[in-house]
């Protein structure tokens, strides 16, 4: 049973000293009486449980919980006042925006460093290093000092470097809340993989919804003590009834990921004649590249995860919204339509082309493909260009969605075997006037009924 576990905690406390000034702390240490100008917190009472290996775990909790100061622990960062901690494995952590990294080294040196100080040999990390800067991507400042780094690039850094250690076990303190949403899709992407390998992840949230999304179990700390730890719909239950202070109204529905990549809601699309959007389409329908041209839509997502093959190739598509080609934005509701041209390189007698809508965090909204549209594919040969028309209606809220688009070969037993797919390939920013929660718009409408069938004003249509 022992080896099953990769982190057990035993009746875990940390009390900590506070002093109103620096002056009482001096006080204090050279009073001959050894009179006491602190007050003591404790941040963590009689914390005790265990985590298997492979098991996600999300920690909630309001501001001074304790979460933070748990996950300290357990990499080592801060001793426990009191209990014992025994950790099974690797540890990598990212805790509060890339703590342990020193802002007057680059980002370069930075993660060198931290694959030291766990116990990766420096000729490894410079064979990682190709892949940690991909990820990061923040081009030349990785070989800045990072202290001159905004919060998100520092994120990137220290996840990028996190999670190219193969951990065991992967300790993340809300460090997913910062970034575009680009870079959050992929920290996803990967904490799925990671997921798949069978690591260890604790991550410690404001978000609810990504708790009972990703988690396997729940722990909810309150005022240093663990109060709830199970099921993680059962616990977010539980969390949202302690959050007395929050805040009654709807959310606004700005994008906030929107205003972080410069782009104003409320600013005008170009738009185009009708005679423009059907240039446009004739053009790219007739067009026939040699390379691959999707980098150069504005949609393109950078971050996307590409599985090729020879067989056939993804190498273009054009998003159509209304009179807009290419929008950087669209709105809730409207109609867009997606072409993606494939050049098939070798014979594919049943081709099956699809599509999937996913949020920034990994969440599959929709998916769809030919084969479940038509009755029999159509037979592709060598050297073709074929370009498939996706229709949506996308009623959805404000934030981001990421379309995945695939290629595959459908058997006669209606099996598929992967062609070529592109993970993350579009990314689409959605602005929604209306208010409601969730990820999609389900356009209800709610009445008033009253006794007798008379029907009242409507609340919400």
């Amino acid at each position: 049973m022992a080896e099953e576990i990769a982190i057990s905690l035993r009746d875990l406390t940390k009390k900590y000293r506070l002093f109103s000034t620096p002056m009482e702390r001096l006080k204090e240490s050279l009073h001959p009486l050894r009179k006491r100008y602190h007050k003591e917190f404790w941040a963590l009472k009689g914390i005790s449980f265990d985590v298997k290996k492979g098991q996600v775990v999300g920690v909630l909790g309001r501001n001074g919980s304790g979460k933070s100061t748990l996950l300290q622990i357990i990499a080592s960062v801060v001793q426990p006042t009191s209990g014992t901690v025994t950790v099974n494995g690797r540890v990598s952590a990212l805790l509060e925006l890339g703590a342990g990294f020193n802002p007057e080294f680059t980002g370069r040196q930075n993660v060198l460093l931290n694959g030291a100080i766990i116990g990766v040999p420096r000729d490894e990390m410079l064979k990682r290093m190709p892949s940690i800067v991909a990820f990061a991507d923040v081009g030349e400042f990785f070989d800045q000092p990072m202290k001159i780094y905004s919060s998100g690039m520092f994120v990137r850094v220290a996840f990028a470097a996190s999670i190219h250690l193969d951990p065991d076990i992967l300790l993340v303190d809300e460090a997913l809340a910062v970034g575009d949403a680009k870079f959050q899709y992929r920290c996803f992407q990967k904490l799925k993989e990671f997921q798949e390998r069978g690591v260890t992840i604790v991550l410690v949230t404001h978000a609810p919804e990504l708790v009972i999304r990703h988690c396997h179990r729940a722990i909810l700390l309150n005022q240093g003590r663990l109060i709830s730890d199970g099921a993680p719909e059962a616990v977010v239950r539980r969390y949202i009834d302690l959050l007395e202070e929050r805040e009654l109204l709807p959310p606004t529905h700005q994008s906030g990921v929107s205003s972080a990549l410069g782009i104003d809601p409320t600013s005008v699309q170009p738009f185009l004649s009708a005679d423009g959007v059907a240039e446009a389409v004739n053009a790219f329908l007739v067009d026939t590249p040699g390379a691959d041209q999707c980098a150069k839509r504005a949609s393109y997502n950078r971050g996307e995860h590409a599985q090729k093959d020879p067989r056939a190739q993804i190498v273009d598509y054009l998003v159509i919204c209304g009179d807009s080609v290419d929008p950087a934005q669209i709105t809730s509701g409207d109609e867009i339509d997606i072409y993606v041209k494939v050049h098939f390189r070798a014979d594919i007698e049943r081709p099956c082309f699809g599509i999937a809508l996913n949020s920034n965090d990994g969440v599959q909204i929709y998916a769809l493909n030919s084969a479940w549209t038509t009755s029999e594919p159509i037979p592709a040969r060598a050297g073709d260009f074929r370009v498939v028309r996706f229709r949506l209606g996308l009623a959805l809220n404000s934030g981001d969605a990421f379309l995945d688009v695939g290629v595959d070969e459908l058997t006669y037993a209606r099996h598929y075997t992967n062609i070529c797919r592109r993970m993350g390939l579009i990314h689409l920013v959605v602005h929604c006037n209306k208010i409601f929660h969730g990820l999609a718009d389900f356009r209800a409408i709610i009445c008033e009924q009253s006794v007798g069938g008379r029907v009242g004003f409507p609340i919400h249509e």
